[in-house]
């Protein structure tokens, strides 16, 4: 029988708790009620003005359900506007607020610091070479995801 110690769903699951729990941790200290998933959200939109939500949902690895309640939760704290886009009736693009960009620079060095603590037991090349072989992993196995993660420009009205 296998020890779960040895099998990297669990560790992988393990690291995600703590993770999360790191993050709520430092960006709550500095005031703020942002999750892990608003963060990344509203930092893809910051970085692609304009993108669509089933766009936005690919750049960061979310299934369209999900990313619609994180979009209505943002929007309704004033931090994303979310409009029809120009180019396709269906499609909602979405802005970064200047409450958002505001949101995002007062919580920066929190997200930081909650990145060095998830490392903080390793020596910085042994956290290099967890970043390396987490995005190895990643890769190749992204395909198997419910919500694959898309690179690349978003399509955007912009």
């Amino acid at each position: 029988m296998r020890d779960h110690n040895q099998m990297p769903g669990h560790l992988a699951r393990r690291f995600q708790q703590i993770a999360v729990a790191v993050f709520h941790a430092e960006v709550e200290a500095v005031g703020s009620d942002l999750t892990p998933v608003q963060y990344a959200a509203l930092l893809a939109i910051r970085q692609n003005p304009g993108v669509d939500q089933i766009t936005l949902a690919g750049l960061i690895a979310y299934d369209r359900t999900t990313i619609t309640g994180v979009i209505d939760r943002l929007e309704r704290k004033g931090l994303v506007t979310r409009v029809v886009s120009s180019s396709d009736r269906r499609a909602r693009v979405l802005k970064i607020t200047s409450e958002g960009e505001t949101t995002l620079d007062t919580i920066q060095p929190a997200v930081d610091a909650a990145q060095r603590a998830m490392v903080s037991g390793l020596s910085p090349d042994d956290a290099e070479t967890l970043m390396l072989l987490l995005r190895k992993a990643i890769a190749a196995t992204n395909d198997l995801s419910r919500a694959p993660q898309k690179l690349g420009l978003a399509n955007h009205d912009g």
